[in-house]
């Protein structure tokens, strides 16, 4: 008797700004440490909105069809033999990153920029969390208590970055820092900016909207671009300049800012992912009479459970990030309003049937 295959609904793209909800074999487990995830929130982040209106970021290329998503959160449904830290029914935060545990990167407490690395919803990698059900290794599988929502969960993704960044710039008790872009990423440092004891914060973006909801989340300042003159407004203020700077927004303009902005041996945080462009430049004579450090970021480096306790202790309220909710059937909208910033939008959350 032939084996019965048990299908899914998954949301593909098929072109650039083009996706579809196609019927697919649900994922099995095929290791002993696999889990199995019933989908329940997916949160839409840059990089999957270069994928659907760039078809990629750099190199990396989409092959259609292709499943996007990284910012995700479910419930485990069944686990293999050998998992010992999740089990069916556990809700658990994801952590889209899978490195191989054995290269030198790993082996040297860098298993984010591992050699071999995998990613959920990367061109060519693994297919994204924009599905039913998903299959991880149990390593990518943090629980989460149950006073934290699915919505939380998700955010786990783009806050454990802004925790990294934050970690590798300078100490946040009694710093003054710039943040160039106030959307997720921009906010994800922030908030905990905020809480580890920044004493000064200044945020910028091109939509009004989010720079009301930087000031309500505890922005000290925040301006346009568009319609203020940044350096001098900030300078202004702060006539010493800043510590540090988190470009969150990948634009050439806010990393000429960020120069400007920072004090003598400040440190420039390279956050935000620049889409087409594959070169950047920076004017030398400013970098080196200052002499500038510039530290980039690269996703997170196991910061996943520090973001989820955070959450969980509410040292810091991520929902304010969370603006637009829209069902599976929805994604398409969804991704094309964040593509074009519409209605204010900062974070759009796709929620699963429950």
């Amino acid at each position: 008797m032939a084996a019965v295959t048990i299908t899914m609904n998954a949301m593909k793209l098929t072109a650039r700004r083009q996706m579809q909800m196609q019927e697919v074999p649900r994922p099995v487990l095929t290791r002993d440490t696999d889990v199995l995830v019933r989908m329940a929130r997916v949160g839409v982040c840059g990089s999957d909105v270069h994928y659907f209106a760039e078809g990629g970021i750099g190199s990396q290329r989409v092959e259609y069809p292709w499943t996007v998503g990284h910012e995700g959160a479910g419930t485990v449904t069944e686990v293999g033999p050998a998992v010992t830290r999740v089990k069916p029914g556990d809700r658990v935060a994801l952590d889209p990153a899978q490195p191989c545990g054995a290269c030198d990167q790993c082996l040297g407490g860098r298993p984010h920029t591992c050699r071999h690395l995998s990613f959920l919803g990367c061109p060519g990698q693994i297919e994204g969390c924009l599905a039913e059900y998903l299959v991880l290794p149990e390593r990518s599988c943090y629980l989460v208590p149950d006073t934290m929502t699915f919505e939380e969960a998700a955010i786990v993704e783009p806050l454990s970055i802004g925790l990294y960044a934050i970690s590798l710039s300078v100490p946040m008790v009694g710093a003054k820092i710039g943040i160039l872009g106030a959307g997720p990423i921009g906010l994800s440092v922030l908030l905990p900016a905020r809480f580890l004891g920044a004493e000064r914060v200044y945020m910028t973006d091109k939509i009004d909207a989010r720079l009301s909801l930087a000031r309500k989340a505890g922005a000290d300042w925040a301006g346009n671009p568009q319609t203020d003159d940044i350096a001098a407004e900030i300078t202004r203020r702060e006539p010493e300049l800043l510590d540090a700077v988190f470009e969150c927004s990948g634009e050439q303009e806010a990393m000429d800012q960020g120069v400007q902005l920072l004090k003598p041996g400040g440190k420039l945080m390279l956050i935000g992912i620049p889409g087409a462009a594959n070169r950047i430049s920076f004017d030398i004579n400013q970098l080196r009479r200052k002499e500038i450090y510039i530290q980039n970021v690269r996703r997170q480096n196991d910061f996943v459970q520090k973001a989820i306790d955070m959450i969980a202790r509410r040292e810091i309220d991520v929902d304010i990030m969370v603006t637009h909710r829209f069902g599976f059937e929805q994604t398409q909208e969804a991704f094309e309003m964040v593509t074009d910033y519409r209605d204010g939008v900062v974070k759009a959350m796709v929620a699963f049937g429950e």
